[in-house]
């Protein structure tokens, strides 16, 4: 017989995380365990407000005669697409069990109720229910939430790290005494913050900082490479501005195209040094050469001879029709120009070329020989 669930939702596992209790939570009695063990750690915790309410429900309708069931999902501390997901694989794991036929929801906030949508796909809702916290005036304090607020992982990572990179910035320009720099620095910063939130980009970064880390503790060539390769492109960006700011200013299109013209071959450059710097550490750790790695030196030097070209031709090009001389191409037929374009195509076909030839050859047969040694390992096992 169909049952109705008294469904409590927590998006971002409260329950997991600060009391360690595995979800979904199914049953009155372990919602009440959940909840005492929650509330023995964290008394103020809006889910545990949520969970009281939810078993106030459940006993309620238990008292008319009602045939219900109490669970309880958890999310994930990552909140969107991961805490979704593992909401929707224990709604339908609860649905299953209880063979839940409706639902009344409890919420403690709108966060919550993103997920609506999902339980709506999976059961029919009867009733929302939304828990508002009723609190004193001494709680409403401005000290006490800044406090409060501290102590939340959420909160500090979207919130309290972007102000602590502004102040961050903001203090190492003061210091040079270059204040006014530092607004356009912090703009920046920012900037890159946001590209990372947006792309969901923070595992990424925390890789690449804990290989810096390593790298710098165990002397790896790939960490000396990396800050050579920064320290190029730092150097290529200050004199690309020197060269081109001054004399194109005053068209932003053209000072685009001159500005990346300049910077092309410190780009290059520094995507040599840090595959280099890659391929030399691998080999050094784990005696293997990395293959895959042969057609970027080619890449990157077609990248050099056709993107500078291009970049200075159409930026010429502009330049010239700014300033009232017409649209004149003759600089794209010019043995200079298609001397650069031949030269980064031709090295783009040796390396495309080789690159083939080494896969065949010599990525092939390590595949191959891979292989036979795991069939000689399990055989090994298998005999053992």
């Amino acid at each position: 017989m169909a049952k109705t669930l008294v469904l409590n939702i927590d998006r971002d596992d409260d329950f997991g995380r600060k009391a360690q209790v595995a979800s979904p939570i199914i049953g009155i009695q372990n919602n009440r365990d959940a909840a005492n063990k929650l509330g023995c750690i964290d008394a103020e915790d809006s889910d545990l407000n949520a969970i009281f309410y939810a078993i106030s429900i459940y006993e309620s309708l238990k008292k008319e005669g009602k045939d219900v069931e109490i669970a309880t999902l958890c999310g994930d501390i990552n909140v969107g697409v991961k805490s979704d997901l593992k909401l929707s694989e224990q709604l339908d794991f609860v649905i299953k069990v209880i063979n839940a036929e409706d639902a009344i929801l409890i919420s403690d906030g709108a966060e919550d109720e993103y997920i609506l949508p999902i339980i709506q796909s999976r059961l029919k809702i009867t009733s929302i229910r939304r828990v508002n916290v009723k609190q004193s005036k001494q709680l409403e304090d401005t000290y006490y939430r800044i406090i409060k607020l501290l102590d939340e992982d959420k909160v500090k990572k979207q919130f309290f790290l972007p102000i602590a990179l502004i102040l961050i910035v903001w203090a190492i320009f003061a210091i040079f005494g270059m204040a006014a720099s530092g607004f356009g620095a912090i703009l920046f910063t920012l900037g890159i913050y946001l590209l990372i939130r947006t792309f969901n980009s923070e595992k990424k970064v925390a890789v690449i900082w804990h290989e810096f880390r390593d790298g710098l503790l165990t002397g790896r060539p790939s960490f000396y490479t990396s800050i050579l390769a920064i320290v190029i492109i730092a150097v290529s960006l200050f004199y690309a501005y020197n060269n081109t700011f001054n004399q194109y200013q005053q068209f932003l299109d053209v000072l685009v195209l001159k500005f990346l013209a300049a910077i092309v071959w410190g780009v290059v450059a520094a995507g040599l040094l840090a595959a280099f710097g890659r391929v030399t550490d691998l080999y050094i750790r784990e005696k293997k050469i990395l293959w895959s790695y042969w057609v970027v030196p080619f890449s990157l030097f077609a990248f050099g001879f056709i993107g500078s070209m291009l970049f200075d031709t159409f930026g010429q090009v502009i330049w010239e029709f700014r300033n009232g001389r017409g649209f004149i191409i003759d600089s794209f037929f010019t043995l200079t120009f298609w001397g650069y374009i031949a030269a980064g195509i031709i090295i783009v076909f040796i390396g495309a070329v080789s690159y083939h030839y080494i896969k065949e050859e010599f990525i092939a047969e390590t595949y191959e020989r891979n292989i036979e040694e795991q069939t000689q390992n399990m055989l090994k096992h298998q005999t053992k």
